[in-house]
């Protein structure tokens, strides 16, 4: 829908059928290409168990274990890559309501959308090592030969957690953009925001301890504070 007339409720229910059918499509295009480098991701989502407990394993009991876990990974992988696309059909989708100056951040928001998303992936998995090291060390006796899926189901869900999480900034700058806040409303929401984040990152970490948290909520409140800057300096409110 590119008319900026208003549209009936099934003429918007068709358009969001048509943004999820290629979203659909660029994940499996995506997520068949990332099964060639099945094993490389696999070596790298990986590592951070070999270095908490270099000396254990990971096990698979069921028949259909390994596959899970690969269908997973591939999809992952997919989702990383074909993220440029979802984040387009998602803007593409809502830009009819939006006026032509707000369109104008179309290719900026994207791009932006995906190097946080990118970046939250990274740091999360920067954050493993230490937390599978708190988690594998509860009980010193205990061998901590874990299930295969149960492990990537841990790792996948804290990166992608991570990832969406990380893409709070584009809202808060999208917000000031459409005069719904600006720069002097965040800066005096900042005791609301601290909580906020503490909050997301007590229910992101795994580990519970205070040093992993204090790891994910510092950068979310760096990039609060950043687009509070951004919004007074891009935007001029």
């Amino acid at each position: 829908m590119t008319t900026d007339q208003p549209q009936p409720i099934l003429a918007h229910l068709a358009e969001l059928r048509t943004r999820i059918i290629r979203i659909a499509i660029a994940l499996v295009i995506t997520s068949v290409f990332a099964l060639f480098f099945a094993n490389p991701l696999t070596d790298i989502l990986e590592r951070p168990y070999r270095e908490a407990a270099p000396t254990e394993d990971l096990i698979a009991i069921e028949a259909g274990e390994e596959f899970g876990v690969l269908m997973r990974v591939a999809f992952f992988g997919g989702a990383i890559l074909a993220s440029p696309v979802i984040f387009y059909q998602l803007w593409a989708f809502v830009s009819p309501a939006l006026t032509l100056k707000e369109r104008k951040w179309v290719i900026p928001l994207i791009t932006v959308f995906v190097l946080l998303f990118v970046g939250g992936v990274l740091f999360g998995y920067t954050l493993l090592p230490r937390a599978l090291e708190v988690l594998l060390g509860i009980f010193p006796d205990v061998r901590n030969d874990l299930r295969i899926g149960a492990y990537y189901s841990f790792v996948l869900r804290i990166l992608l957690a991570l990832g969406i999480t990380f893409q709070f900034p584009v809202f808060l700058f999208a917000s000031a953009a459409a005069g719904i806040t600006d720069s002097r409303k965040l800066g005096k929401a900042r005791r609301w925001a601290v909580l906020v984040i503490v909050i997301a990152a007590a229910a992101i970490t795994p580990t519970g301890d205070p040093l992993t948290l204090a790891a994910v909520a510092a950068p979310l409140y760096l990039l609060y504070e950043i687009t509070i800057l951004l919004v007074k300096l891009i935007l001029r409110k």
